[in-house]
């Protein structure tokens, strides 16, 4: 069920408790007629029960067709932000002709899943240009190894570390990200010095707006041209939206 559908019905329930106070003050309504009136809503609506649905189920599109129409706006208005922040870890060709952007989270199964796939993808289309937005929002572990990415970068370690964490066999957490950290050449008690510095705070604080502007609500989620795809992509989805997003460039 849509998280919108408990909001409407309270909304509804205020807005039916209330209709007696709105009613034509000239003559007011007597005590007696309404109850009368807030019976006759409530008889009307143990009744006919698709009205509510019906209601419900319209309040739902309604709010979707909005979010999604902010979404589309957010894309094209914050578009520069999305594809050439400098902060932003870039893999694949950093001249390519098309840009992938993907919203992670180290602890994310379904990123995990995806990594293979992005990597098969990076490897047969030598024109596509990746940006890694680092999105922890699955507890602290995933801060914490957000936050030791993010230190790699400065020392030109970001590829080497973002591979090991997503090839790691066991969970991700403080110790483990650390070892990764260690794997690839970095002193993991200088890591933890770096990690806390104002700048990771405001990069990943700014990936959570251009998430939330977006509504990318999850991980992974891609931004394709200006397209917002939640969740996994397939080899050939990552293809497809691609392939769409080249002709548009040309035309």
């Amino acid at each position: 069920m849509s998280v919108l559908r408990p909001l409407a019905i309270a909304v509804l329930s205020l807005t039916l408790a209330a209709l007696p106070a709105f009613a034509d003050p000239t003559p007011a309504l007597t005590p007696e007629q309404t109850e009368a009136v807030n019976k006759l809503i409530h008889d009307y609506l143990l009744n006919n029960p698709k009205v509510l649905t019906e209601a419900l189920d319209h309040a739902d599109a309604a709010a979707k067709a909005d979010a999604d129409a902010a979404s589309k706006t957010a894309l094209t208005d914050r578009r520069e932000e999305l594809e050439r922040d400098p902060t932003s870890p870039v893999l694949g060709n950093p001249n390519g002709d098309v840009t992938v952007v993907e919203f992670f989270d180290y602890r994310c199964p379904y990123c995990k899943a995806s990594a293979p796939v992005i990597a098969d993808l990076l490897a047969q289309d030598k024109k596509v240009r990746l940006v890694l937005k680092d999105f922890p929002i699955l507890g602290k572990e995933s801060a914490f190894a957000s936050r030791v990415a993010l230190v790699a970068q400065k020392h030109g370690k970001y590829a080497e570390f973002h591979k090991a964490m997503f090839a790691l066999k066991t969970s991700v957490n403080d110790e483990t990200t650390l070892d990764v950290a260690k794997s690839i050449g970095l002193d993991p008690v200088q890591v933890k010095k770096e990690m806390e510095a104002s700048e990771i705070d405001t990069i990943i604080k700014h990936n959570y707006d251009l998430a939330k502007a977006i509504n990318a609500q999850g991980t992974p989620a891609f931004v394709i041209g200006d397209t917002l795809s939640p969740g996994a992509l397939t080899l050939d989805g990552l293809k497809t939206q691609i392939a769409a997003a080249r002709a548009k460039l040309k035309s």
